[in-house]
């Protein structure tokens, strides 16, 4: 069979690499269509298009809340789907957002009616974006149509998580719908957790971009609530235009700032998640996440979390002992309840947070799903 993968950004490699390999493994042929535009760097992929590998001329934009980053997508799209005709592929996979893939392969599966059709839906726009009540108003409206009137069309529809499935709950109605987690790659999954925990400070983590979508007021609050009751260490791994910002808010409050800078190394994060207690994964309430790949992350590497996150998140802390659900009225009590965790109930909670990885999250995981969802074999979609 021909697999046709349509993807507009890089930062969805790693899920797009473990789609490619999946499908590779079960002796189709797999394309990739592409974005030559890197979203983050802003600039050119230094790649050329290959025999399986289509990279498309795409339009580039610095602000990514502009008309120019919209028109960049629409044209991707535009230009993909004519690589896409040229491809005639059984099942087309489409990655979502942006939404111009989705009304372009709805009006592909309309021509070619015996083409499969999978969403791969990664965000939701403009649900995701911070614009407060305005998503209502006609423009977005418009933005949001692109997708959900495309739904009608697709044959799969795959969710990175739950909360994206009740928040689309009325265009999904009658469809065949399914959550396939972000994953990562095995790992770094071994034996038993090490006890090297200090028991006189708390180590508290952050991974990842420091962004307009992140709660800087409520992480302030909850490293000042454990500073009051031991030294807090706040280590940060990564970069973002708010880490000034939110490193100018925590040094009000005295407490220890550790900067790694952007840490890619597998076993450099480990060493220093090794030595924390948790990590933050905290956003603005406003942000439509259910997960995120920095708990992925926190917990492929066994630490547990302090989490804001709703949905899906919420229901792992709350089910499998991986940490702390807090929110704008409970830092306090959240704070005492970590400081009362003994040394043996924390590295119970680092070990439950690599049980989850391995269940849910583990490139093994990934393809398990992905064999109940793709009877690849037999040319068909389950």
């Amino acid at each position: 069979m021909k697999i046709v993968i349509v993807n507009c950004f890089d930062t969805y490699k790693e899920r797009i690499n473990l789609i490619h390999d999946y499908f590779v493994s079960k002796g189709n042929e797999v394309h990739i269509v592409h974005s030559n535009y890197m979203h983050f760097k802003k600039d050119y992929i230094a790649y050329e298009s290959s025999e399986n590998y289509h990279y498309i001329n795409t339009r580039p934009y610095k602000k990514n809340l502009s008309i120019a980053r919209l028109l960049s997508h629409y044209h991707f799209a535009v230009d993909a789907f004519k690589k896409v005709e040229e491809l005639q592929p059984d099942i087309l996979y489409a990655v979502i957002p942006p939404n111009s893939i989705a009304k372009k392969a709805s009006d592909y599966k309309e021509k070619h009616s015996n083409t499969k059709l999978v969403f791969d839906l990664i965000d939701l726009w403009p649900e995701t974006m911070p614009f407060g009540n305005i998503n209502g108003f006609p423009p977005f409206i418009l933005w949001k149509n692109f997708r959900d009137i495309g739904i009608k069309n697709a044959d799969l529809i795959i969710t990175e998580c739950n909360l994206y499935q009740n928040v689309l709950r009325k265009r999904l109605k009658n469809k065949n719908t399914q959550t396939v987690y972000l994953a990562k790659e095995d790992i770094g999954y071994s034996g038993k957790v090490d006890n090297n925990l200090p028991l006189d400070i708390f180590n508290i983590a952050y991974l990842g971009s420091i962004n307009n979508i992140i709660d800087l007021d409520l992480i302030q609050r909850i490293l000042k609530e454990l500073n009051k009751i031991k030294p807090t260490y706040f280590h940060i791994i990564g970069g973002g235009e708010s880490k000034e910002k939110l490193i100018t808010k925590i040094k009000e409050d005295n407490i220890k700032i550790i900067d790694h800078g952007k840490v890619y190394d597998y076993n450099q994060k480990k060493a220093i998640f090794d030595k924390c207690h948790y990590g933050l994964n905290i956003m603005k309430e406003s942000v439509c996440v259910g997960l995120t790949m920095k708990s992925i992350d926190y917990f492929q590497h066994g630490l547990p979390i302090i989490n804001n996150i709703q949905a899906d998140t919420t229901y792992f802390v709350e089910n499998y002992n991986i940490g702390f659900n807090v929110n704008d009225n409970n830092v306090k009590e959240v704070s005492e309840k970590i400081s009362l965790v003994d040394p043996n109930s924390i590295i119970k909670m680092k070990q439950n947070s690599k049980d989850l990885f391995s269940q849910f999250f583990s490139e093994t995981a990934f393809k398990r799903k992905m064999d109940e969802l793709f009877d690849v074999g037999e040319g068909g979609i389950c």
